[in-house]
């Protein structure tokens, strides 16, 4: 049986060993904790476009997609199954701040440090792409 997938981008902005993230409010997942901006993929939108469209509307940097390089490719399951693509920029444009109502803390952390509160996923999603690990899944039971 074929399943349609929800797709979601994650942007990693990094400067030297610090990561970007914004602390969740007011989206009914994982309010109050950390993770990168994000958003879903629109239909008949490319992930990379998708990705510089989520970067302007909620952080106003204006990112082109050769400045993305996907770094990893999730496969999770929580209470859907999602894939979920993680590009680092490599440039952009602009400083990043808060547009939208769905966060109230945008700040730098150091990689090694990430707050106890970062979404798991994400957590996950960072650690391997620092290990060089381009895929993973997260929320299945193995078999």
């Amino acid at each position: 049986m074929r399943y349609p997938q929800i797709l979601s981008v994650h942007l990693f902005i990094f400067n030297g060993n610090q990561i970007l993230l914004q602390k969740r409010k007011n989206t009914g997942y994982r309010d109050g904790c950390y993770s990168v901006i994000a958003g879903h993929v629109e239909a008949k939108e490319s992930a990379t476009k998708a990705m510089v469209r989520e970067a302007k509307e909620e952080s106003g940097i204006e990112i082109k997609p050769e400045w993305l390089k996907l770094v990893h490719v999730m496969h999770r399951l929580e209470n859907q199954e999602r894939v979920d693509f993680f590009f680092k920029a490599m440039k952009y444009n602009g400083e990043p701040r808060i547009l939208e109502g769905k966060a109230d803390d945008l700040r730098w952390f150091p990689v090694n440090q990430l707050p106890e509160n970062t979404v798991p996923y994400v957590r996950q999603a960072i650690e391997n792409t620092l290990k060089g690990e381009i895929y993973s899944e997260y929320g299945w039971i193995s078999i």
